[in-house]
């Protein structure tokens, strides 16, 4: 059975810093394009950053230079180290997995998601 589990949330005050995981089990075939999303209360889901198989990369304007996405193809395992966190980073955060070559930051393109994992950063 296809699964992601996210890893390491939690509570950091801003300016602080959090590192996510996100790892893959049970996909029997490659996953093309990687990426992290985020919910907040109220909020619809949106992209943070996503990372396809060739290691090309795109963020949200409102983490770059912040956040950094990236992946260990040997432990299959998808990270997200964020850095300088703001109040507003407060959120579930999210990973998610296509089956496609091309990659996308809508989240209704993605076939797979994990559980989630609270985020949440005090002023």
């Amino acid at each position: 059975q296809e699964q992601l589990v996210e890893s390491g949330g939690g509570s950091e005050q801003a300016g602080g810093s959090l590192r996510l995981s996100c790892a893959a089990s049970g996909f029997m075939s490659n996953i093309y394009c990687r990426g992290w999303f985020r919910q907040a209360p109220g909020k619809e889901r949106e992209v943070v950053a996503v990372i396809d198989t060739f290691l090309h990369t795109t963020y949200a304007d409102f983490v770059k230079g912040r956040f950094n996405i990236s992946k260990d193809v040997a432990k299959n395992t998808l990270y997200l180290q964020m850095n300088s966190l703001k109040p507003e980073d407060t959120a579930t955060y999210y990973c998610a997995a296509r089956r496609t070559l091309d990659c996308s930051t809508a989240p209704a393109d993605f076939n797979y998601w994990g559980q989630g994992t609270q985020v949440t950063v005090s002023s």
